[in-house]
C-alpha cells in the first residue's frame, strides 16, 4: 500500500481548529499525485499524451477530529479502473500518529484528453502503472454504469 505523510499545518485547519474538509481534499491529491510521479506518471508523461486527470466524486467519511501540529498518514489504494483504463477508483485512509483510523475517502475520475476534452482511455504503458498499485480488497473492473450510479444529474435553472 502506498501512504504520504503530512504535518498539520495552521492552514490546514478550519474556525473549530480541526482538520479543515480543503485540506483532507488536498491531502488526498498530493498522495495521488506523488504516487503517479514516483511510478513514471507525472506531468511529462501526461503531456505528452496530452491527457489529464478529472475527478467525478470524492465521498469523504470522518471519524474524528485531528489537530495542528500532529502527523498525519494518508493511504492510496486502486479499489478499480475500466478495461481501457479510463474510469478509475481510488480509496483512502487518514491515519493519526497512533496508526487510528480517522477518515475514510471513495474517489472516482477519468482521464480526458486536454485537446478534445472528451473522456479516453490510458495508453498501456500508463495503465499498468496504475494497475501496479496497491489493489483494495473489494477491487473491481469499472464499466461507465459505475460511474452513473447516483444518477445524479445537472439542474438548470432557467
Amino acid at each position: 500500500m502506498y501512504f504520504k505523510e503530512f504535518d498539520i499545518r495552521w492552514s490546514d485547519t478550519d474556525a473549530n481548529r480541526h482538520l479543515a474538509n480543503s485540506a483532507y481534499i488536498n491531502f488526498m491529491s498530493h498522495t495521488r499525485m506523488s504516487y503517479l510521479i514516483e511510478n513514471g506518471l507525472g506531468q511529462h508523461q501526461l503531456a505528452k499524451h496530452n491527457i489529464g486527470p478529472v475527478v467525478f466524486y470524492e465521498h469523504i467519511y470522518y471519524f474524528k477530529e485531528v489537530f495542528l501540529g500532529k502527523p498525519v498518514k494518508v493511504s492510496l489504494e486502486l479499489s478499480g479502473i475500466s478495461e481501457d483504463g479510463m474510469f478509475f477508483e481510488f480509496q483512502h485512509n487518514f491515519y493519526d500518529q497512533e496508526g487510528k483510523n480517522f477518515a475514510h475517502c471513495e474517489m472516482l475520475g477519468a482521464w480526458v484528453d486536454l485537446k478534445t476534452r472528451k473522456l479516453i482511455g490510458l495508453p498501456d504503458e500508463l495503465k499498468a502503472i496504475l494497475n501496479e498499485l496497491h489493489h483494495s480488497n473489494d477491487f473491481k473492473i469499472l464499466t461507465k454504469e459505475d460511474t452513473r450510479k447516483y444518477h445524479k444529474r445537472p439542474v438548470d435553472l432557467t
